[in-house]
C-alpha cells in the first residue's frame, strides 16, 4: 500500500482551488470532477490531506470501482473488494452515504443496504465468523455513483473537514470555513494586503484569512476518523503531520484584516471564535454598518459574504443594502472587491457589473461570487 488513491470532495465549482492544493503538497492529480478530486499518495498523504486542505470536505481512501446497472451487479462488485484488507474483524462498518447521478441505481437507502450485505459476506468467508462484533474502531463507507460507475471509498476524516473547531458559534447564516478559504484562494489577495469583511458575521472570511496569513493548518486542533486506523496507518505519520504544520505556524506576523457587522452581538460572537481560533490579535473587529465603510489607505481587498435574502433578511431591504455597499466601495479608491451572493439584483444595486463571476453552490444554494478586481499597487508597494 505504497502509493493509493485518494479522493477529496469540495464545494461544486472550486475543484481548480482544491487541485492547486493537492499539487502544492506535492501530489499526482489522477481526476477532476464535479465537487472531486482524486490523487495518489502514500499513507503519509491521508494524514497531510486531512490536516493540510483547505478547500475539501473530506479525505476518502478509494478502495474500488466498478459499473453497476442492477443491483445484483452492485453486491458483486462491492462484495469483490477486499475488505479484509482495510477492516479489521472487529472494526465497525457501514455504508453512511451514497449518491447517484445519472445512474440506474438511484435508491440511497438500498444502495447503503445491499453494499452492506456484500461488505458482511466477503469479511465472513474471509474472517470464518458468521457476526461481527464491530466493537473496534469506526470505518464508514461514502459511495458516489455517476453514470452507473460506482466509486467506493473509506472515510478518513469523519466530521467534515469545514469544522475547523474554533466556531460552534455561528451567526444566522454562516457560510462554511472551506468555502471561505477557497474564495479568498481565488482572489490576488496576499497576507501583507488589506482586507476587509463588512458583512462579517461569526467572523469566517477574517479568521480564514488570518489563519492563511499565519500559516495556520486547518486541521491542526482537531482529531479525524482514520486516527484509530493503526491497522492502516502508523501512528507517527499523524505525528509527523503534526509536526510539519506546526513548524510553519508564524503567529508573530503583522496583518490589516478587518471584520465588521452591524449587529453588536454578532461581533462578540466573531472575536470568541477568533480567539478560539488562534488568531484574535491578527484582527480587528468592530461593529458599522457597511454605509460607513471606510479606510484610510489604498489597494485594499473586500471579501464578503453579503444577506441573501433567504433566510437573514426580508428581501424588501436586500437593494438599500447592496446600494450603500456599493456607494461606500465607490469611496474607496484603488480597491477590490469580491462578493459571494446568491441574490439575482446584486449587479444591480451594488452599481457597476462584476468583471467575472463564478457560479458555485453553497450547500443547495446557487449563488455567484462576484469579482471587482481594482488597479494592482506599484512594486514597491507589493
Amino acid at each position: 500500500m505504497d502509493r493509493m488513491e485518494w479522493i477529496a470532495p469540495c464545494h461544486f465549482g472550486l475543484e481548480a482551488v482544491l487541485k492547486r492544493e493537492i499539487q502544492k503538497l506535492g501530489y499526482e492529480i489522477v481526476q477532476v470532477e464535479d465537487g472531486r478530486v482524486t490523487f495518489t499518495g502514500g499513507i503519509e498523504a491521508v494524514c497531510r490531506a486531512n490536516i493540510f486542505l483547505r478547500t475539501a470536505e473530506r479525505i476518502l481512501l478509494k478502495v474500488g470501482s466498478f459499473r453497476a446497472t442492477t443491483f445484483e451487479e452492485l453486491f458483486e462488485g462491492t462484495k469483490s473488494i477486499p475488505w479484509e484488507e482495510y477492516v479489521p474483524e472487529d472494526g465497525r462498518f457501514w455504508v453512511t452515504k451514497a449518491a447517484s447521478v445519472k445512474s440506474r441505481l438511484f435508491s440511497p437507502s438500498d444502495i447503503q443496504s445491499i453494499m452492506k450485505k456484500a461488505m458482511v459476506e466477503r469479511m465472513k468467508s474471509r474472517y470464518h465468523i458468521q457476526w461481527f462484533q464491530e466493537t473496534g474502531a469506526s470505518y464508514p463507507v461514502r459511495v458516489f455513483l455517476m453514470k452507473d460507475i460506482v466509486t467506493v471509498g473509506l472515510d478518513t476524516t469523519g466530521v467534515s473537514l469545514h469544522k475547523r473547531g474554533y466556531r460552534p458559534a455561528a451567526g444566522l447564516a454562516p457560510i462554511a470555513e472551506n468555502l471561505a478559504a477557497a474564495l479568498i484562494m481565488l482572489t490576488p489577495w496576499r497576507k501583507d494586503r488589506i482586507l476587509v469583511d463588512p458583512f462579517c458575521g461569526s467572523g469566517t472570511f477574517p479568521i480564514e484569512a488570518a489563519m492563511i496569513a499565519a500559516g495556520i493548518a486547518p486541521g491542526l486542533y482537531r482529531s479525524f476518523t482514520g486516527e484509530a486506523w493503526t491497522n492502516l496507518i502508523p501512528r507517527k505519520n499523524w505525528y509527523e503531520a503534526v509536526d510539519e504544520a506546526q513548524d510553519l505556524t508564524d503567529t508573530n506576523i503583522e496583518t490589516d484584516i478587518q471584520g465588521y457587522d452591524a449587529d453588536a452581538e454578532v461581533i462578540r460572537t466573531a472575536r470568541s471564535n477568533a480567539e478560539k481560533a488562534g488568531v484574535s490579535h491578527l484582527i480587528h473587529f468592530q461593529q458599522r454598518e457597511v454605509k460607513a465603510l471606510s479606510h484610510p489607505k489604498k489597494y485594499g481587498f473586500i471579501i464578503t459574504n453579503p444577506p441573501y435574502g433567504e433566510r437573514l433578511e426580508d428581501k424588501k431591504a436586500l437593494p438599500g443594502i447592496y446600494r450603500e455597499f456599493g456607494e461606500a466601495f465607490n469611496r474607496l479608491d484603488s480597491w477590490s472587491a469580491y462578493m459571494i451572493t446568491s441574490y439575482e439584483d446584486a449587479e444591480r444595486y451594488f452599481g457597476r457589473k462584476a468583471e467575472k463571476n463564478r457560479k458555485i453552490y453553497n450547500g443547495m444554494i446557487r449563488t455567484y461570487f462576484y469579482q471587482f478586481p481594482g488597479p494592482k499597487p506599484p512594486k514597491q508597494m507589493k
